[in-house]
């Protein structure tokens, strides 16, 4: 049960959708997520460490940075169907190709350097 509450409440937030969209094109790090939603980092984590222990999200040290993926091998059927649900979802949105847009010209080194 509560994976299941865990999977549903990671889904129910605009934000961690549009997070799930963009890390549909390529893995992130925290600071290119929060360049796209220009947002907080601490914001980002949050929402990263949701995505997380819902099981959607996985991670994996790329020298300095974190990078963020969708999961590879989802926990349970449901996982794996809220994935596909998502991936199929959306395409036409607005918001969703905006963030696409950036994503593809987003670099974490460009930004570091612009702190």
């Amino acid at each position: 049960m509560k994976k299941t509450t865990k999977l549903f409440k990671a889904l129910s937030d605009e934000t961690r959708i549009r997070i799930l969209k963009m890390l549909e094109t390529r893995p992130l790090c925290v600071c290119e997520i929060q360049y796209v939603l220009k947002g907080s980092q601490p914001n980002v984590s949050h929402h990263l460490k949701t995505l997380y222990e819902a099981g959607l999200v996985e991670s994996k040290r790329d020298g300095l940075w974190i990078a963020y993926r969708i999961t590879e091998k989802p926990e349970t059927e449901l996982h794996a169907s809220g994935l596909a649900l998502l991936r199929k979802s959306l395409k036409n949105d607005e918001r969703v190709k905006k963030d696409r847009a950036v994503v593809k010209n987003v670099n974490r080194v460009d930004i570091s350097l612009k702190k």
